[in-house]
């Protein structure tokens, strides 16, 4: 373990006159082999945070912040940088994320009891130069196995984000929740009703890439596999979870529709997840009004905006999410003519690309198919077709602007429109794309726009 951790701590520790450790996810990912591309250090003492912060400062550490209340500081030191807490017993309010009270004690044995999993607890005495394992996390680690340090139903009941915590976890180390855990968070789930809508969209949109931390394969569709199995996502995403037992046309689906979408995470690249996941959002609640699935992509589109806006998400990830999923149906049979496809490409071009990957994930989703989807060879050779002939693919592209087609009398307030179907019309006939053929185009079409 020596080893891995830098040289400042090292010294940091050597000149301690109280043992300094490292907890948590840097003692997990070294007992398991398995090593993030920014690792994350942990520290703590039985001390008092301005006890340890005079010691870091003497040792050449930068002090960035600390908080007496919770026992923290973070200080930073060679372009590293490293939270402490001092050894504490927290004490809850059923389902509040932050303690109501904590007290700082010197028994390592209490402050294990009051982390979430075992695998989190392990410690390691950088100056002894060996691990403190309280709560036995050192075999849970080497079996892959997700189990509370203290009993399931009290961890949980103790903070509601943990449910959140362990599907990610879950998801990012390949562990498994074993029955009483699993069974805790069942008891528990709706505790995450108290939890912040900006807490549950980070560990969501965390957890949607919990493959990349540590490359666990589908560590995403594992994460969310259990937040489906706990309960959890039925209160933070009621209108994916309805999808359960939604059977779909079996001569294109596996799967029913919850199950679908799950996959298509699975398939999908790290940039569309959120719309993978939520592509299919509209076909619970057309089921349950109309019967069938018609028209799903259309309310798709409201209510993936509703959801992303309830979880407080970056407005642009809200508006991305709600183009992908109004767009994900289109061209379904493959029969929609090349002109068509040529205006779709332009008119959305910004997303194109991503749209493509999430009519892939659709399709490997449904069967577990892998191979290119027949949709996607058809754009392919569109668009390769469209590079050729030099199609202008923005505004900017176009061999006029504004200012021309005000001098050859087209209203100023409509240029806009009228430049935006000038591009459309190029993307069928590439060769109009010349200042007098626009011109002449754009006195056309003025009256339809």
């Amino acid at each position: 373990m020596l080893e891995i951790l830098p040289e400042k701590l090292k010294q940091l520790a050597a000149s301690c006159p109280f043992p300094l450790y490292v907890v948590g996810g840097t003692c997990r990912e070294y007992l398991s082999s398995t090593f993030p591309l920014k690792p994350d250090y942990d520290i703590c003492a039985p001390v008092l945070p301005e006890v340890f912060a005079e010691h870091a400062e003497a040792a050449g550490f930068e002090k960035c912040a600390v908080y007496k209340n919770t026992g923290t500081v973070k200080i930073r030191a060679g372009g590293i940088e490293y939270e402490f807490t001092a050894f504490r017993s927290d004490k809850y309010v059923r389902g509040v994320h932050t303690p109501a009270k904590i007290y700082f004690t010197d028994d390592i044995k209490l402050d294990a009891r009051r982390r979430d999993f075992t695998c989190n607890a392990v410690y390691f005495d950088i100056k002894a130069n060996e691990f403190i394992d309280p709560c036995g996390g050192i075999e849970d680690i080497r079996r892959k196995v997700m189990r509370t340090v203290a009993p399931a139903e009290k961890v949980f009941g103790e903070d509601g984000l943990r449910l959140m915590r362990l599907a990610r976890q879950c998801g990012c180390t390949g562990f498994v929740p074993d029955e009483e855990c699993m069974h805790g968070a069942k008891v528990n789930a709706a505790l995450i009703r108290d939890i912040s809508a900006e807490r549950i969209y980070v560990e969501l949109r965390d957890m949607l890439h919990a493959d990349a931390e540590y490359g666990v394969k589908y560590g995403q569709y594992h994460a969310l596999c259990i937040l489906r199995d706990t309960g959890v996502l039925g209160y933070i995403l009621p209108e994916l979870a309805f999808g359960a037992g939604m059977s779909q046309r079996q001569d294109f689906h596996f799967y029913d529709v919850l199950e679908h979408s799950l996959r298509c995470v699975m398939y999908a690249p790290d940039d569309i997840r959120f719309a993978a996941l939520l592509h299919d959002v509209g076909k619970p609640y057309c089921k349950i009004l109309t019967g069938t699935y018609h028209n799903h992509e259309q309310e798709g589109e409201r209510i993936a905006r509703e959801i992303l806006q309830r979880l407080k998400a970056p407005k642009k990830l809200v508006e991305e999410t709600a183009r992908l999923t109004a767009l994900h149906m289109y061209d379904a049979d493959g029969r929609a003519r090349e002109s068509k496809i040529r205006r779709l490409i332009v008119e959305n071009r910004d997303i194109f690309f991503k749209l493509a990957e999430l009519r892939q994930a659709d399709y490997s989703a449904c069967r577990d198919d892998l191979a290119e989807a027949p949709v996607i060879t058809k754009w392919r050779s569109i668009y390769s077709d469209m590079l050729k002939e030099g199609v202008p693919f923005s505004l900017r592209e176009l061999k006029v602007r504004g200012d021309d087609l005000i001098a050859a009398g087209i209203p100023e307030a409509k240029c806009g429109k009228v430049l935006a179907r000038l591009l459309s019309e190029c993307a069928v006939l590439p060769q109009l794309n010349e200042k007098n053929k626009l011109i002449i185009t754009a006195k056309r079409v003025v009256r339809e726009v």
